[in-house]
């Protein structure tokens, strides 16, 4: 009977200490998840930077075709959050890469994560289409 209650009084230690780890937030995947922005083949996201109110994207058309208004959305699981092209001329040639900033955003300090879609028009085809991807990023 000793022998079973010092082995219990040990666990207990043990999961005493887990349970204090996880509720300061140790063990919280969130820290660990890296940032990241990706977006399907066709479209790719070379640079992004976030504040609370503000999301910046460098995003390039490599599909081998032009794009014809193209718009970007910033999505959370609260709202869609549009954001304006740089150039102001909405269409991205082959190759072509541009800024888009989506701002009046209300973001909580910390991980946010949400999904990117671009709407666009094929150029060649007239053809419309939308692409998803994801975004992680760091809020300060």
């Amino acid at each position: 009977m000793e022998f079973l209650m010092t082995y219990g009084w040990a666990i207990l230690v043990v999961l005493a200490a887990i349970a204090a780890l996880a509720y300061f937030g140790v063990l919280s995947p969130d820290r660990f998840l890296p940032e990241k922005c990706t977006l399907p083949s066709g479209v790719a996201c070379l640079d992004f930077t976030g504040t609370s109110t503000q999301v910046d994207l460098v995003i390039q058309n490599s599909a081998g075709f032009d794009m014809q208004t193209v718009s970007v959305y910033v999505n959370s699981s609260t709202a869609n959050f549009p954001c304006t092209d740089a150039g102001a001329d909405a269409t991205l040639v082959d190759g072509e890469k541009d800024t888009f900033t989506c701002g009046s955003l209300s973001l909580p300090s910390g991980k946010f994560k949400g999904t990117l879609n671009i709407d666009y028009l094929n150029a060649q085809t007239g053809m419309s289409h939308t692409k998803a991807g994801e975004i992680i990023l760091k809020i300060p």
